[in-house]
C-alpha cells in the first residue's frame, strides 16, 4: 500500500517480498522525471504464512487540519494482519460508525467538502472477520481552518486634530485566530520609535497625542494558517477650527431621570465647550453647578431631571481657530409609574382572576402594558382566556392549575417604565376521599363504622368532612357536618332500625364542598319495635254505646320497621279492670270505632303499634264519655193536685240515677185536657238536688179535667213518662154572658135577651139581671133568674129614658163579669155614627195614641171600639186591616194602639159598634210612621255545613220585612264564628243585604270544628242571638309546599330530589303522595310529572332527563281531595354534560370536480357547550382509517375542503365536541361531480295497522332516486284530519332509514303523512299521501267537569256535570261512571246513628244515551243525615278516565223539586197585579215550605226591570205593587225552604190597567200671523194605555173686548199632532194648554204665544190693487216701511168676502216682488175673495196691507156650464138631498143668548169642536158679543154658510165671567154650540183632509185649498177641482219665513214642517226657545 506520505507499506510480508525497491518521481507537464536510490527489503525470518496475525495499525492517522471551502481531506490508517484478506477496516466519529466516503480497502476516509460539522475525532479499527483476536484502534483530530477576515475596518480616510487620541479600529476572524500586523508607510509600527503608538487588545492601534508627522497610510495585516488579508487607512492630522460633530438636538426626558444633551465638536486644537440656559452659564471648563455636569464629549449631563429644568440650552464650542454655538430643547415628562400595583391573590379554579396593574403618565405620551408570567412575556391574542384591559388590568378566565405562578406587570412608555410583581394561587375543590369502607359497629346496633384514605386538598387545606347518608335509597341527606380534617374515620350513630343505609363523604376546603366519593354499599341496621306511641290520639263519643278513636302514625323515624297495624286497648276510667284489646291489621287504617260499651260511661284508651320485631309503646290515656242516652225510667212517687181554677202542683222523686243515662237537664210537667189530648201544657224544670222535687203548671183552663205526668230528660231526649193521673181544676166565676141584645122596646118595658157565657168556669148556678137609670144608682133593680132563661123582659121603665142594664152568670163561686149596655125607652136602638177628627199623638216604636171625636151612639152605649189600619204601603187601593178593639169604654175618646210594627208607616180608621151593630168608618187619619227598634227576634232556621276545606256554610231564614223595626236599608245580619276546641276569641262577619239567606265563612282552618250564631241589626241596634250551632271543615289538599327541597345532577340524565314533609298544621288532610314537577326552564315544554306514593319516601331519582339543560323542578304533596301547593321558588339544577350528540343536516350546497364545501348544523342534543367541530374526510375506497381530520372553532357551520380527486366518492364526518370530548360523528357520502340533480320523492309510504297505537304509529317507505347526490335526511309531515294543517314533525330523520316512528299523536284521531328528501341540491317534492289512518282509542284524558252535587229530595241527590272536553275523550264515550260513599265523620243527627266500619264505594253506571239527555243523573235511596262524598269518571272502551274532583254532599235536605202550582196573574189597578198559586205537590215539597220568590218584569224589557219579591211565609197570593201602567208584565214563582230554592215555574203574563198619560212632551208654535198660527206637540213620554186623542184649549190671557173665550178642541187619535188656529186677535197674548188622553185626560202642558205682528217686523205694504184677467188675478202693492231688519219676502193671504177668516194663500214671494198673479182655476167659482199682503222679515211677519177689493173668481163659461143649466138638469135629482142635509143641519145646531149680570157688558162664549180621524183643524172664532149668526142666514143673496164642523170635532168656547178685573160675577151666560152631522162630502169643506201624510206648512198655497169649498155656492153638475194635497218633497224650495216656537220645558222631537229658519224667520217669543 502506498500512503499519502508515499511511503510503500507491505502488509503480511512474506519471503518473496523481499528484493530492492526504488520510487520515481515524474513532472506530468514536461515529462521530466527522477529515480530514487535502491532499497533493499530483507525478510528477517520467515513464519508460516497460515499462521494468524492479530490486527495491528502500521500507519495511524494523523491530527489534520482543512481549510474550510476545500473540496476533501483524506484521513488514512494502514493495518497488518494475516490473513490479511480477513482484515475488515472501519471508520467511526464520534463513537458513530462511518459508511460512506471510505476507499482503498478501508484504510482511507475521505470527506468531501468538509465543514465545521465535520469537526471531531475520528477512530479507525481494524478486525479479523471470523476471529475473536481484539481489534487494532487508532484515532486522529480532524479541524478545520478558517481564514481571516475583518469584522471591523478602519475608515478609509480618518481626519484627526493635532493633539487628539485617535483609535484606528481593526478586528479580524479566522481559525486558527489570525494574528493582526500593523504598518506605518510600508514600516512595521514595532519597529517605529514611537512610543504614542500603542497596539490594542482589541486588535487597534491607538495613536495618542498626535502630531502633524503622524500623518500616513495605516495597514492592518491579518494572517494564520489558512491565509492572509490586510485593510488600510489614511490618517490626516490637522488643525481645524471648531464644527459641530453631533450638534445639540431637542431632547425629551423623563422627570427624575438623566438628561443627556449632546454638543460633539472637532476642532484643533481641542475647543473649549460651555453649556448655557439663558443667560446662566450652566457648565464650562470652570464652572459647575449642582446637577449639571459638562461631559468629556462636550455633552451636557442633567441629573436628576426636574420639570422646570425644561428650556432651550445653548452649547458654545471655541479654540484658535474660531467659535460656534447650537442649540436645543429640551422637554421633560412626568415620569410613568404603577399606581395599584397587582397584588398576590388566590382565585378558585374555573373562575376570573383579575391583576390590576394602573400607571399614571404624562398625558402627552402613550403608555403599553406588557406582562410576564414566570419572567416569560404574555401574548393575550394567543389565547381567549387572556385578556389585557385598557387599565392594564389582566384577566384570566377559566383558571387551572397551569395559571399558578409569578406576574409582573411592566408599564413602557416614553415616559420612563415601571414593573410590580404579585402572585397568583389557584386554588379548587378538594378531590374525592378514596376507598371508603362502611361496617357494622358490633358494639352498637343503630350505628356505622366509616373509614376513607385523605384525598387531594385542592391546593387549599381541608377545613372538614361532611358525611352524608341515603336512608331507604332516600335522597342523600348531611348526617355529619363537621368532621375532624385530620380524621379518616367516624361513628354514625342515631341511625334508625330497621332501614337502609348509603355513605358518602366529601372534603371541604376554602373553595367549597369537593367530590362525594364513591357510595359505600348497602347496609341494612336491624329491625326494632316501634321507640313511641301513635300520637294525636283522639276519642269522641260516637253513640251512647261507641266512641270513635281516631290517631295517627307514630313519626315515621320511629317506625324501627314496617308497621304492620295497631293494637287499641281501653277500660273504664279509673277502675281497676282488665283492658280490652282490638287488633288493627292494617297500618292504613288509623280509626277504630269501639262498639258494645256501657251508655254514658268514661273510658280510657290507649293505642300502640306494632312491626316485625314487637309491639311499641302505647300512646298516652285519652279518656271519653260516650254518648248520653234517655233516661229509661220515670220519675217518681209522682203526685199531683189541682191548687186552683188554672193552676196544678206537682210533687215527685227523681228516677233511679243508674237509669238517668246521662246528665238530668230538668224534668217536664205534663198537662192535657181529657177531651184534648193533642193540646199538652208542658212546663220544663230545672233539676233540684235537694229533697222531693215540686212544681208548678198554671194559665190552665178553669175547670177542666186535665190528664198530669212528669218525665225526666237528659240532652239526647226525654224519658218515660210516669204514669198519667186524672184531676180537675177548681170551679171558678163565669165570664161574661154573650151577645147581649134588645127586643121588642116599648114606652114602659123592653125584652134582653143574652147566650151562655163562653167560659162557664164551673157549673152555671144562674143569671143576674139588673137595670137602673142612666147614672142614678138609687134606681137599681135586680133579678135573679135560673140557669136555663136566656131572657128576660123588663117593665115598669119610664118612657124616653135611658137605662142601663146588666147580666152576669153565676157559679158557685159568685157571679161572673157584668156585660153592660144602655137603651133608651121607647126608642129602638140604631147604628151608631162613624167617629170623626182622628189625631195621633206620642208615637213610639210600638204603639200610638189615637185621639177621637165619638160619633151618634145610636141611642144606646157604645159597647166596642174597634181600629183598622193600612199598614206598609198606605193608598187609596190599599187593604185595611183590623188592628185593635176595645169592649166596654163606652165612653172613650182616644185609645193606646199596642202591638205596632216599628218603623212601619199607618194611617187608621174606626168604627163605633153598640148593641144593633157597627157605624161606619171614619174618615182616615194621617200618615205616622213608627219609630224604629233593634230587631225582636233572631233569624230562624239556622243550619250550617261544610262548604270546603276552610269554609262553612251557613243558611237562616231572613227576617220577615214586618220583623226588620226600623229602615230596610239598614238591616242586616251579623256572624259569630270560633273555634269549638280552642279558648280563641270570637270572629264576626257583617252581611248588609238584608234578604240574604245564606252565607260562606271563609278563611277558617281546615278539618276544625266551628260554632256559630246570628243575629239581626239595623240602624239601632241588634236583636237576640240565635241558638249555637256546629259546623265542621272539610278535609283540604296540604295549604304548604314540601319544605327543604334541593335537587344534585348527579349524571347527565338524571336528577336527585329531595324534600322534608309538609309542616303538620299545613297538612290538612292524609298525605298519600307526593308529585314532582319538572320541565327544562330553556325550553317551552310542558312540565312533566312524577307521583310517588305514599308519605315515608321523602326523595326521588329523576330519570331519562336530557344532557345539560337546566331543570325546573317543584314537588307538591298530595291528599284524597287533591294536589297541595307546589314548592316554591322552583329548585333549578342542571344535568351534567356529557358527549354531545352528532351534529345534524349536514348538506354539501357546493360539490366542485376538487373541492366540497359542507354545512352542518348544532346537534338537537348538544349535552354541553359545543366547544368546537371536527371534519374527518377519506376516499370513500381508501383505508378505513385513513382520515383528513381538521378542527374548526364552535361559531363555524361549514367548511370547503379542496384538493379532492374529480368524479370520486368521499366519506365525510362531522362531530361536535363538548368539555366531555368529542361526540358521536354524522357520516355522510359524496361524489366530487357537478352532474347532480334534487332527489325523487320517496315511494310506497306505508302505515300498517298493526303498528298502529293510540299515540304513535309507524311509517314505511322505500327511497327513491337521490339524483346523483347522495340523501341527507328526510322530511316527515302530519296532517290532522279533517281540517287541521300539514306540519313538520321531524326535518332530520336520517337519510338510512325506512321507517319513522311517528309519535305525540292523538289518540283516535284519523292522519294522513307524506314525506320528502333532501340532497345537497335541495328538496325533493312531496310524495304521495298516505291513507288516512286512524290511531286507537285511548282512556279519556279528562274527568267529566264542573261537577255538582246537590239534595234532590231529603234521600236522593242531583248530580250534574258538564262531559270532558271534546280533545281529551280520545275515543268514543260510553258514558259515565259515578263512585260514593257515605263518610263516617261528620254526620249529622238524625234518626239513624249507624255507623258502617268499612262502607265500600258505590257505583252508579250510566250509559252513552244518558249522558246525552241530561249530563245529570240522580242518585236516590240514600241515608238521611248523612254526608256522602262522589267522585266521577268518564269511559270508553279502553278504561276509565281520572276521576273528578271529590264533592260532598249532605242528604236530608232538598230544596223543593218542582214549582208551585195553577199561577194566576189578574189586574187589580194600574199598578198593581194580584197573584195567586197553588204550593208544590206535596211528595215535591221535601220539607216545610217556608216561602216564596216571586220574580216578575216588563214582557219587552226583562234585563233592566226584572225584580223579585220575597214572601217568608208559606202564603199562596201576593199583590204587585208600583207597577208601570198598562205594562205587559211576566211572572214566575219559586218556592223554598230551609235547603233553598226550588225550580221556577214556567212565566205567566198579566197587564196592568190602563192610566192618565203623562203630559205631552213639547208644545211648539209656527206661523204666526196677526190672526193665525200653527200649534204642534209631542207624544207624551208614559202613554200608560192606548192613546185616544187630544184636547186643545186655548184662552187670551185678558178679556178681548170684553169677552174671555176659552175653546177646547178634542182631537181623536194619535197620529195628529198639530192644529191650525186662526181666529186669533192681532197682538193678543193666549195661554195654550195641551193634554193626552187613555181613559182619562192626562196632566196638562201649557205655554203663552202672543200674535203678529211681532215687533221689529216689516210694516204693512201698500197700493194694494187686484187686476183681473181671462186666466188669472194679478195682484200689485209698493213695499212699505222696513222692519228692523231687511224684508226678506211677502206672503199673501186671502178670505171670501162674505166675513171668511183670513188664511195664508201664497208663501215665499221673493223679497224684490212687488206683483204676483194666481190663476183662477186655484180659486173656487163664484166666490168672491179679498186679498192682503204681509211683508216678512226675521223678525217675522209684519203688519197685513189694506184688503183688497172683493174680487170674483169666476170665469167666462159655457152655457152648458151655466148654473141655471145645470140647476134645471140637476134639480130633479137634487132636491131629496138638500132637504136631507137641510134637516141634519138644523137638528144639530142650538143656540142660547144669556147677559152677564153685572154692570158691564161681558160674553161668556163657549165653542167646543172634537176632531175624529186627526185631521187638520182650523178654527175660526168671531168676537161676536151674543149673538151667532145662522149659519145658513143669506147676505145679498150671495153669503156662503160658514164651514161646517166635521163630525169628529168637537169645538167649544166659554167667557170668563165669574170674576173678571176683580169683580165677583153672580152669574154666567153660556152659549154651546152643537156639533153639526155633516154628510160625507160636506165634511170636505173643512180644514184638514182624512188622510195628511207628512202634513206641510210651506206650500205656496193655501194648507187646505178645500176650505174654499164652504165660502161659494158649487154649481150644480160640475165636478169640483180636485182638492190640493200637501207633501214634503225634497227638490220643493224650502219655507224661507218658517218659525217654530216651543215652551222651555218642551224635549223631544217636535212636528216639523219642511222648510227651515231662514233670514227673515221670526224671533222666538219671550219664554220660549226657538225650534230648529
Amino acid at each position: 500500500a502506498i500512503t499519502l506520505e508515499n511511503q510503500l507499506v507491505i502488509l503480511a510480508t512474506s519471503a518473496t517480498d523481499a528484493g530492492r525497491y526504488y520510487v520515481q518521481a515524474v513532472n506530468e507537464k514536461n515529462g521530466e522525471n527522477k529515480t530514487s536510490p535502491l532499497v533493499y527489503l530483507s525478510i528477517a525470518s520467515s513464519s508460516d504464512a497460515s499462521n494468524t496475525v492479530a490486527p495491528a495499525i502500521v500507519i495511524t492517522p494523523r491530527n489534520s487540519s482543512v481549510v474550510a471551502g476545500s473540496s476533501e481531506i483524506t484521513l488514512e490508517c494502514v493495518a497488518n494482519a494475516r490473513p490479511v484478506e480477513k482484515l475488515s477496516m472501519t471508520w467511526k466519529r464520534n463513537g458513530i460508525k462511518i459508511t460512506s466516503g471510505i476507499n482503498s480497502f478501508g484504510r482511507r476516509l475521505t470527506i468531501s467538502n468538509p465543514t465545521s460539522a465535520d469537526i471531531g475525532m475520528y477512530f479507525c479499527e481494524a478486525q479479523l472477520r471470523d476471529h475473536a483476536a481484539e481489534p487494532a484502534r487508532a484515532k486522529a483530530f480532524l479541524s478545520i481552518l478558517e481564514p481571516p477576515y475583518f469584522i471591523v475596518e478602519p475608515e478609509s480616510r480618518i481626519l484627526a486634530a493635532v493633539e487628539k487620541t485617535v483609535d484606528i479600529l481593526c478586528q479580524a476572524m479566522g481559525v486558527p485566530t489570525p494574528t493582526l500586523t500593523w504598518y506605518k508607510d510600508s514600516v512595521p509600527v514595532n519597529k517605529l520609535q514611537r512610543p504614542h503608538y500603542k497596539v490594542l487588545l482589541s486588535g487597534g492601534l491607538q495613536i495618542q497625542g498626535l502630531q502633524p508627522d503622524d500623518s500616513g497610510i495605516f495597514q492592518c495585516f491579518a494572517s494564520n494558517k489558512a491565509g492572509e488579508i490586510q485593510t488600510y487607512t489614511y490618517l490626516d492630522v490637522t488643525n481645524i477650527t471648531p464644527t459641530f460633530t453631533q450638534p445639540p438636538v431637542d431632547t425629551t426626558v423623563t422627570e427624575g431621570m438623566t438628561a443627556v444633551l449632546t454638543c460633539e465638536v472637532s476642532g484643533a486644537p481641542k475647543p473649549a465647550i460651555i453649556w448655557k440656559k439663558g443667560n446662566q452659564i450652566l457648565a464650562s471648563g470652570s464652572v459647575r453647578i449642582s446637577r449639571f455636569i459638562l461631559l468629556e464629549s462636550g455633552g451636557l449631563q442633567i441629573t436628576p431631571v426636574f420639570l422646570q429644568d425644561a428650556g432651550n440650552y445653548t452649547c458654545y464650542a471655541v479654540n484658535s481657530e474660531g467659535a460656534l454655538n447650537a442649540l436645543a430643547m429640551l422637554t421633560v415628562w412626568n415620569r410613568t409609574f404603577i399606581v395599584h400595583p397587582p397584588e398576590d391573590s388566590t382565585v378558585i379554579k374555573g373562575t376570573t382572576a383579575g391583576l390590576q396593574c394602573e400607571a399614571t403618565h404624562d398625558p402627552r405620551i402613550s403608555i403599553r402594558y406588557v406582562w410576564k408570567k414566570d419572567s416569560v412575556i404574555i401574548n393575550p391574542s394567543s389565547s381567549s382566556r387572556l385578556t389585557v384591559e385598557k387599565d392594564g388590568t389582566l384577566l384570566i378566565s377559566q383558571t387551572w392549575s397551569g395559571d399558578i405562578g409569578d406576574y409582573t406587570c411592566e408599564v413602557i412608555s416614553l415616559g420612563g417604565n415601571d414593573s410590580r410583581t404579585a402572585r397568583l394561587e389557584v386554588i379548587e375543590l378538594p378531590h374525592a376521599p378514596q376507598n371508603l369502607v362502611a361496617s357494622l359497629n358490633s358494639s352498637y346496633s343503630r350505628s356505622v363504622l366509616l373509614s376513607w384514605v385523605r384525598p387531594f386538598d385542592g391546593n387549599s387545606p381541608v377545613l372538614y368532612y361532611i358525611v352524608e347518608l341515603s336512608e331507604n335509597n332516600s335522597p342523600w341527606k348531611v348526617h355529619l357536618s363537621n368532621v375532624d380534617p385530620k380524621m379518616t374515620g367516624v361513628t354514625v350513630s342515631v341511625l334508625t332500625p330497621a332501614r337502609t343505609y348509603q355513605f358518602r363523604v366529601c372534603a371541604v376546603n376554602q373553595v367549597g364542598k369537593g367530590q362525594y366519593s364513591a357510595e359505600t354499599s348497602r347496609l341494612m341496621l336491624p329491625e326494632e319495635p316501634p321507640s313511641a306511641p301513635p300520637k294525636n290520639i283522639v276519642a269522641s263519643g260516637r253513640t251512647n254505646q261507641s266512641i270513635m278513636v281516631q290517631w295517627q302514625p307514630p313519626p315515621e323515624s320511629e317506625h324501627n320497621g314496617v308497621l304492620h297495624g295497631y293494637i287499641l286497648r281501653y277500660r273504664l276510667a279509673g277502675l281497676p279492670g282488665e283492658y280490652q284489646y282490638k287488633n288493627i291489621t292494617s297500618a292504613e287504617i288509623n280509626y277504630c270505632l269501639v262498639k258494645e260499651l256501657i251508655i254514658w260511661t268514661q273510658y280510657e284508651i290507649q293505642v300502640a303499634s306494632y312491626n316485625g320485631a314487637g309491639l311499641g309503646a302505647f300512646s298516652r290515656a285519652v279518656t271519653e264519655y260516650t254518648l248520653q242516652g234517655v233516661p229509661t225510667a220515670p220519675p217518681q212517687n209522682v203526685q199531683a193536685e189541682a191548687v186552683n181554677s188554672t193552676t196544678v202542683k206537682f210533687l215527685w222523686n227523681p228516677p233511679p240515677q243508674q237509669f238517668i243515662n246521662g246528665i238530668n237537664q230538668g224534668y217536664k210537667l205534663l198537662a192535657w185536657p181529657v177531651d184534648a189530648p193533642e193540646s199538652v201544657t208542658t212546663v220544663a224544670i230545672a233539676p233540684d238536688f235537694h229533697g222531693v222535687h215540686s212544681g208548678y203548671i198554671t194559665n190552665l183552663k178553669k175547670f177542666t179535667a186535665y190528664y198530669t205526668s212528669v218525665l225526666c230528660f237528659t240532652t239526647p231526649g226525654n224519658g218515660p213518662q210516669s204514669t198519667p193521673q186524672l184531676l180537675c181544676t177548681h170551679e171558678d166565676k163565669p165570664g161574661a154572658v154573650g151577645h147581649l141584645s134588645f127586643t121588642e122596646i116599648l114606652d114602659t118595658s123592653l125584652k134582653v135577651s143574652w147566650q151562655e157565657p163562653a167560659e162557664k168556669n164551673g157549673i152555671i148556678t144562674g143569671y143576674q139581671i139588673s137595670w137602673e137609670v142612666y147614672n142614678k144608682n138609687e134606681s137599681r133593680l135586680a133579678r135573679a133568674l135560673a140557669n136555663t132563661t136566656l131572657e128576660y123582659k123588663i117593665t115598669g121603665l119610664s118612657s124616653l129614658t135611658t137605662y142601663t142594664i146588666e147580666v152576669a152568670a153565676t157559679t158557685a163561686k159568685g157571679t161572673g163579669l157584668v156585660t153592660s149596655s144602655t137603651i133608651s125607652s121607647g126608642v129602638p136602638p140604631e147604628l151608631p155614627g162613624a167617629p170623626s177628627n182622628l189625631v195621633i199623638s206620642n208615637i213610639s216604636p210600638r204603639s200610638a195614641t189615637l185621639q177621637f171625636r165619638p160619633g151618634y151612639d145610636g141611642k144606646t152605649s157604645v159597647s166596642k171600639w174597634t181600629v183598622e189600619g193600612q199598614v206598609g204601603v198606605i193608598g187609596e187601593e190599599e187593604e185595611w186591616t183590623h188592628l185593635y178593639e176595645v169592649e166596654n169604654e163606652p165612653d172613650a175618646q182616644m185609645l193606646e194602639i199596642p202591638e205596632l210594627t216599628p218603623y212601619t208607616h199607618y194611617r187608621f180608621r174606626m168604627r163605633q159598634v153598640n148593641i144593633v151593630g157597627q157605624s161606619p168608618l171614619s174618615q182616615p187619619s194621617r200618615v205616622i210612621q213608627t219609630l224604629q227598634a233593634p230587631p225582636d227576634i233572631a233569624p230562624g232556621s239556622v243550619t250550617v255545613r261544610t262548604a270546603s276545606e276552610t269554609s262553612l256554610w251557613i243558611r237562616w231564614m231572613p227576617l220577615p220585612d214586618t220583623q226588620y223595626n226600623g229602615n230596610p236599608e239598614s238591616v242586616g245580619y251579623r256572624i259569630k264564628f270560633w273555634r269549638a276546641d280552642l279558648q280563641s276569641p270570637a270572629l264576626t262577619k257583617v252581611i248588609s243585604d238584608r234578604l240574604e239567606r245564606e252565607c260562606t265563612i271563609e278563611d277558617l282552618e281546615e278539618w276544625a270544628e266551628y260554632e256559630l250564631q246570628i243575629q239581626a241589626f239595623n240602624a239601632i241596634g241588634a236583636g237576640p242571638w240565635s241558638v249555637v250551632v256546629k259546623g265542621r271543615t272539610r278535609e283540604s289538599v296540604p295549604s304548604a309546599p314540601p319544605e327543604n327541597v334541593s335537587a344534585v345532577a348527579v349524571s347527565s340524565t338524571q336528577i336527585l330530589l329531595t324534600w322534608a314533609a309538609v309542616p303538620e298544621p299545613e297538612q290538612n288532610g292524609l298525605i298519600l303522595g307526593y308529585k314532582i314537577l319538572f320541565r327544562a326552564k330553556d325550553l317551552e315544554s310542558e312540565a312533566s310529572s312524577q307521583t310517588v306514593r305514599g308519605n315515608h319516601t321523602q326523595s326521588f331519582l329523576l330519570a331519562g332527563l336530557r344532557k345539560y339543560l337546566l331543570y325546573e323542578i317543584q314537588v307538591l304533596a298530595f291528599t284524597r281531595i287533591g294536589d297541595g301547593v307546589p314548592s316554591s321558588p322552583a329548585a333549578t339544577e342542571r344535568t351534567k354534560d356529557d358527549a354531545p350528540g352528532p351534529p345534524v343536516r349536514l348538506v354539501f350546497p357546493e360539490v366542485r370536480l376538487t373541492s366540497v364545501r359542507i354545512v352542518w348544523q348544532p346537534p338537537e342534543e348538544p349535552n354541553g357547550i359545543i366547544l368546537g367541530y371536527q371534519i374527518a374526510y377519506r376516499l370513500a375506497t381508501s383505508s378505513p382509517n385513513k382520515f383528513t381530520t381538521v378542527e374548526v372553532g364552535s361559531t363555524v357551520r361549514q367548511f370547503t375542503a379542496t384538493d379532492l380527486i374529480p368524479e370520486s366518492a368521499y366519506i365525510f364526518r362531522t362531530s361536535a365536541k363538548t368539555r366531555q370530548g368529542w361526540g358521536e360523528p354524522l357520516e355522510a357520502t359524496v361524489i366530487t361531480t357537478e352532474k347532480r340533480e334534487r332527489p325523487a320523492p320517496p315511494m310506497k309510504l306505508l302505515t300498517p295497522q298493526s303498528e298502529v297505537s293510540s299515540r304513535s304509529l309507524k311509517l314505511h317507505w322505500v327511497p327513491g332516486s337521490d339524483g346523483s347526490s347522495p340523501i341527507r335526511y328526510f322530511t316527515v309531515q302530519v296532517k290532522e284530519l279533517p281540517d287541521g294543517e300539514w306540519q313538520t314533525y321531524s326535518s332530520s330523520v336520517s337519510h338510512e332509514s325506512t321507517l319513522c316512528v311517528i309519535e305525540r299523536l292523538n289518540p283516535f284521531t284519523s292522519y294522513k303523512l307524506r314525506l320528502k328528501a333532501t340532497n345537497d341540491i335541495g328538496d325533493s317534492d312531496f310524495s304521495f299521501e298516505t291513507d288516512a289512518v286512524t290511531t286507537l282509542q285511548d282512556v279519556p284524558g279528562e274527568p267529566p267537569s264542573s261537577v255538582t252535587v246537590t239534595p234532590h229530595t231529603t234521600s236522593s241527590v242531583l248530580i250534574q256535570w258538564q262531559p270532558p272536553k271534546a280533545g281529551s275523550l280520545n275515543g268514543l264515550l260510553l258514558g259515565y261512571r259515578i263512585y260514593y260513599r257515605e263518610l263516617e265523620y261528620d254526620s249529622g243527627p238524625g234518626p239513624e246513628s249507624k255507623t258502617i266500619k268499612n262502607p265500600s264505594a258505590l257505583r252508579a253506571e250510566l250509559t252513552q244515551s244518558t249522558r246525552l239527555i241530561t249530563q245529570c243523573r240522580d242518585l236516590a235511596a240514600l241515608k238521611k243525615y248523612k254526608k256522602y262524598e262522589v267522585i266521577m269518571t268518564a269511559y270508553n272502551i279502553i278504561g276509565e278516565s281520572p276521576t273528578s274532583v271529590p264533592v260532598e254532599v249532605f242528604v236530608g235536605e232538598a230544596a223543593p223539586a218542582m214549582a208551585p202550582q195553577n199561577i194566576e196573574v189578574n189586574a187589580v189597578t194600574a199598578s198593581q197585579l194580584e197573584i195567586t198559586w197553588d204550593p208544590p205537590p206535596l211528595d215535591s215539597q221535601n220539607g216545610n215550605i217556608q216561602g216564596y220568590k216571586i220574580y216578575y218584569w216588563e214582557m219587552e224589557n226583562q234585563n233592566n226591570t226584572e225584580k223579585v219579591k220575597v214572601l217568608f211565609l208559606p202564603e199562596t197570593a201576593a199583590r204587585l205593587k208600583n207597577l208601570t201602567s198598562h205594562t205587559k208584565y211576566t211572572v214566575c214563582l219559586s218556592a223554598f225552604n230551609a235547603a233553598g230554592d226550588g225550580q221556577r215555574s214556567g212565566p205567566t203574563q198579566g197587564r196592568t190597567l190602563q192610566a192618565a198619560p203623562s203630559a205631552p212632551s213639547f208644545l211648539a208654535f209656527s206661523e204666526i200671523a196677526s190672526t193665525s198660527l200653527n200649534v204642534s206637540w209631542g207624544e207624551p213620554a208614559e202613554a200608560n194605555g192606548i192613546l185616544q186623542g187630544y184636547r186643545v184649549i186655548y184662552e187670551p190671557l185678558a178679556p178681548v173686548q170684553g169677552v174671555s173665550k176659552v175653546v177646547t178642541v178634542d182631537i181623536k187619535g194619535n197620529w195628529q199632532r198639530w192644529l191650525k188656529v186662526r181666529d186669533l186677535a192681532k197682538g193678543v197674548t193666549y195661554l195654550f194648554r195641551v193634554q193626552a188622553r187613555t181613559i182619562t185626560y192626562g196632566p196638562e202642558l201649557q205655554a203663552n204665544i202672543t200674535a203678529g205682528p211681532a215687533e221689529g217686523s216689516p210694516g204693512s205694504p201698500r197700493e194694494l190693487l187686484v187686476a183681473k184677467s181671462a186666466s188669472g188675478l194679478t195682484l200689485q202693492w209698493t213695499e212699505g216701511k222696513a222692519g228692523g231688519k231687511p224684508t226678506t219676502g211677502y206672503i199673501i193671504e186671502a178670505r171670501p168676502s162674505d166675513e171668511g177668516l183670513w188664511d195664508m194663500f201664497v208663501k215665499d214671494i221673493p223679497r224684490g216682488a212687488t206683483s204676483y198673479t194666481v190663476g183662477l182655476d186655484m180659486l173656487k167659482q163664484g166666490v168672491s175673495y179679498e186679498f192682503r199682503v204681509v211683508a216678512v222679515n226675521e223678525f217675522g211677519y209684519g203688519e197685513p196691507s189694506t184688503p183688497s177689493a172683493a174680487v170674483s173668481a169666476q170665469t167666462e163659461t159655457p152655457f152648458y156650464e151655466e148654473w141655471w143649466f145645470l140647476l134645471v138638469m140637476a134639480l130633479s135629482s137634487v132636491i131629496l138631498l138638500l132637504l136631507v142635509v137641510f134637516a141634519l143641519v138644523l137638528h144639530g145646531q142650538s143656540k142660547k143668548y144669556k147677559n152677564c149680570g153685572t154692570g158691564k157688558s161681558i160674553s161668556n162664549v163657549e165653542e167646543s169642536v172634537t176632531l175624529d180621524n186627526g185631521g187638520f183643524t182650523a178654527l175660526e172664532l168671531n168676537s161676536r158679543h151674543l149673538n151667532v149668526k145662522s149659519t145658513f142666514s143669506k147676505k145679498n143673496g150671495t153669503r156662503s154658510p160658514p164651514r161646517p164642523s166635521p163630525g169628529g170635532l168637537h169645538y167649544s168656547d166659554e167667557d170668563i165671567c165669574n170674576k173678571y178685573n176683580g169683580t165677583v160675577l153672580t152669574e154666567s151666560v153660556a152659549l154651546n154650540e152643537k156639533p153639526l152631522e155633516v154628510s160625507e162630502s160636506d165634511a170636505t169643506d173643512s180644514d184638514y183632509e182624512d188622510e195628511l201624510p207628512k202634513h206641510s206648512f210651506v206650500n205656496h198655497y193655501m194648507s187646505d185649498p178645500t176650505y174654499y169649498n164652504s165660502w161659494k155656492r158649487q154649481q150644480k153638475g160640475v165636478k169640483p177641482p180636485t182638492p190640493y194635497r200637501y207633501e214634503e218633497c225634497a227638490a220643493r224650495e224650502t219655507e224661507p219665513y218658517f218659525q217654530t216656537v216651543i215652551t222651555t220645558q218642551s224635549s223631544g222631537g217636535v212636528y216639523t214642517p219642511t222648510g227651515q229658519g231662514a233670514p227673515g224667520s221670526r224671533t222666538a217669543v219671550t219664554g220660549f226657545s226657538s225650534f230648529v
